[in-house]
């Protein structure tokens, strides 16, 4: 594999030791093929280099960050070891971080279709993250809360340009593996901070429109 072409020739114990996974975390990753083998310099012994380190980082952040099962780890790394394009790559990896909610509706998917149409998006409802987004308005409509759905259009505009500000982040990364992970680790931590942010911006708001005017304090 590509991947044991720059062998700096650590251990096992070195491996554990560089990247921080411990030994019996790496045999399973090992085990499961999440990690391509080492060097082997005798039955029992293999050696490892840099690349092993960063790959072992990635698994790491898609398991314990990103919430992926092996087997979406493993379809993430199948798609770099076998030079899928970075695009097709990422769409993988974002397929990991979607979990599709259990029901959809037809007039979902066209709300958001129109609610998208002059940014140009395409709703596939074999997409996970169309399915989740249906999903939810669905839920919206049920709890008889559609009016918070006018404003769709300005949810849309705004995700576009969060968007943005993410994949600006890959900019000038030197490996997929390095873009991967940034995608990964900062669509979890990006979306907890986002939520985060738009609280604190709630308050603010709601302080200026129904408050005295003066900024929410923390008690």
């Amino acid at each position: 594999m590509a991947l044991t072409s720059r062998l700096t020739g650590m251990r096992m114990a070195e491996l554990s030791a560089e990247s921080g996974v411990p030994v019996g975390t790496i045999k399973f990753y090992l085990r499961e093929q999440l990690l391509p083998p080492g060097e082997r310099t005798s039955p029992n012994q293999a050696r490892y280099s840099a690349e092993h380190v960063r790959r072992l980082k990635l698994v790491r952040a898609l398991m314990e960050t990103g919430g992926f099962s092996v087997a979406e780890v493993r379809r993430v790394v199948d798609s770099l070891d076998n030079s899928a394009g970075l695009f097709d790559t990422l769409a993988v990896a974002q397929y990991g971080l979607t979990h599709p909610a259990a029901e959809d509706a037809d007039w979902a998917y066209q709300r958001l279709r129109v609610a998208a149409a002059d940014r140009g998006w395409v709703i596939d409802p074999a997409d996970p993250a169309g399915r989740t987004a249906a999903g939810l308005l669905n839920t919206f409509r049920e709890l008889g809360h559609e009016r918070l759905l006018d404003r769709l259009e300005r949810y849309v505009e705004l995700a576009e340009g969060v968007a943005k500000a993410d994949l600006d982040q890959l900019d000038g990364l030197s490996s997929p593996e390095a873009v991967v992970e940034t995608a990964v680790v900062g669509t979890v931590l990006g979306d907890a901070l986002f939520a985060a942010l738009r609280r604190l911006a709630q308050q603010q708001e709601a302080a200026r429109r129904f408050g005295s005017g003066e900024p929410v304090q923390e008690p």
